[in-house]
């Protein structure tokens, strides 16, 4: 049974790491513009918050070095990907945003991890740090509901790419095996949520993908996709 947990976690690892490189064209296309036009960078500030805790979850529960493995692979991700926002972002968002990550990446992330290292004990520790991994895991659900009523509201796809929505749920079920194998509970609900949106979402391509939606209702949703969340429910890997 461990061999079994320990090979669906290691691919389970690979693909949230394709998950969390996903962004990669679009922080091109910033690079190269030298603007993130009206690209958001909270998902991504959300993102690394949750990153850091599910590490430390990683550290403290026994045997679970490779939930510690890929959510510090997606922590440096997240890094880079907020250290460009903060090079092109316009001067007056700049400060703003290196205000978010200092509440949220470092303050909010290090009062969780020194309260519970420092005040619990055990499983009780255990527990509380994956309750609080689940309540940050949850912010990740904005984007596969927003990509899904995009899709509802154009009758197109286009804005939900297939590669990325299957494996997004193959990420999903992947990390749910492994919670079911592991018996961890605190693993299994977050990711069985964004298995379940997977599969919901594979059905809408599946109605939707031969549609061919106005022109003039797609320019107008492609406009107001640019403050939607961009990162995949990997946000919420674990």
């Amino acid at each position: 049974m461990a061999s079994t947990v320990f090979i669906v976690g290691v691919l389970g690892n690979i693909i949230s790491g394709l998950v969390y490189l996903s962004p990669l064209k679009t922080f091109w296309r910033i690079v190269k513009k030298r603007s993130t036009e009206d690209f958001s960078s909270i998902p991504y500030i959300l993102t690394l918050m949750n990153a850091i805790l599910w590490i430390y979850y990683g550290i403290t529960k026994p045997d679970s070095f490779l939930i510690a493995t890929i959510n510090g692979f997606g922590a440096a991700t997240q890094i880079v990907y907020i250290l460009i926002f903060l090079v092109f972002i316009s001067p007056r968002m700049r400060a703003r945003t290196a205000l978010l990550v200092g509440l949220l990446d470092v303050g909010l992330a290090a009062a969780a991890i020194l309260f519970t290292h420092f005040m619990l004990q055990g499983d009780v520790r255990i527990d509380v740090v994956g309750f609080i991994c689940d309540c940050s895991g949850m912010l990740a659900y904005a984007s596969p509901l927003a990509a899904m009523k995009t899709v509802i509201t154009t009758k197109s796809v286009e804005f939900m790419p297939f590669l990325l929505t299957f494996s997004t749920l193959l990420n999903g079920g992947f990390w749910t095996l492994y919670a079911l194998l592991a018996k961890d509970f605190l693993v299994g609900v977050p990711n069985g949520i964004g298995f379940l949106l997977g599969i919901a979402q594979l059905i809408l391509y599946g109605i939707f993908h031969r549609y061919r939606p106005l022109k003039k209702v797609t320019d107008n949703l492609e406009d107001g996709l640019q403050n939607d969340p961009l990162i995949p429910a990997s946000d919420s890997v674990s």
